[in-house]
């Protein structure tokens, strides 16, 4: 039986217990699953290096996943074009159902592996981009088509599970498994699964992210003012860069198209 699927005997009689212990349980397995992702650090760190060096020859990075797993690599690969400035194109996140699977469940979607290949097939993949497939159980069906269709082009897979010896991992150049174990609620992987998974995908993108010159120091250089606290943070980066004041800085991003590099390559002229 897979561990993600067993009973938990810490929390067996989790019904019966007052809220501060239920509290102080669910907190404790989620320490667990910090420490899982801790084993996992020479996986992570070795996807970063794969996707970076294919993404600086063109390539791009796709999640694919089913269910909560499918959200958490759309969720990801979203908040990557605010927060570092990159093409929506770049980095991909496809759950299977479709759009309409981030808000309710579509029951067998991930039984399809023909819809896996499908789905990512329409993205005409090559032998420069990576693919990270996401299955806590590992044998997602939908899942398994789309990777093997990555094997086929030639594109990096990575696998992320929360079990050894799976069948996604059997089609990954790179697999990572934390073992965060049985779940307070048997089978109910959205927990401290789902949240490991979380920590990971935001270690590969923000590596990547780092990787590809995206970040100065550990500023984010390539913000869009898209808002009035994106546009404010733009400002005080500038500021925290040059040494300017908070007007200067406005000035030097108000002249330069509000690209903060531009901005800081003016300041250098000015001086």
């Amino acid at each position: 039986m897979l561990k993600t699927e067993m009973r938990n005997e810490r929390s067996r009689h989790i019904s019966e217990m007052s809220t501060a212990d239920m509290v102080a349980l669910m907190q404790a397995e989620n320490l667990n699953a910090v420490q899982a992702i801790d084993r996992e650090r020479p996986a992570i760190e070795q996807a970063v290096d794969a996707i970076s060096a294919r993404m600086q020859k063109g390539g791009r990075l796709f999640y694919i996943g089913c269910g909560t797993s499918g959200r958490l690599g759309v969720l990801d690969a979203s908040e990557c074009p605010p927060t570092f400035g990159v093409s929506p194109e770049l980095v991909v996140g496809i759950i299977a159902g479709g759009d309409g699977a981030l808000r309710r469940a579509v029951e067998g979607a991930e039984d399809d592996d023909e819809a896996g290949r499908r789905d990512l097939s329409s993205y005409a993949l090559t032998d420069r981009d990576s693919v990270v497939g996401i299955s806590v159980a590992g044998g997602a069906a939908y899942v398994r088509g789309a990777m093997a269709l990555a094997r086929e082009t030639g594109a990096l897979t990575v696998s992320l599970t929360c079990n050894e010896d799976t069948p996604i991992e059997h089609l990954a150049d790179i697999a990572i498994h934390p073992d965060t174990g049985a779940e307070i609620v048997t089978g109910s992987t959205r927990l401290k699964a789902g949240s490991a998974h979380k920590m990971i995908l935001n270690m590969i993108s923000t590596g990547v992210m780092i990787r590809l010159g995206y970040v100065y120091e550990n500023l984010m250089i390539n913000l869009r003012p898209s808002n009035i606290k994106l546009r404010a943070r733009m400002i005080r980066i500038v500021s925290d860069i040059t040494g300017e004041t908070a007007e200067v800085s406005e000035r030097l991003l108000e002249e330069n198209d509000f690209t903060i590099r531009r901005a800081i390559e003016a300041w250098k002229e000015e001086k």
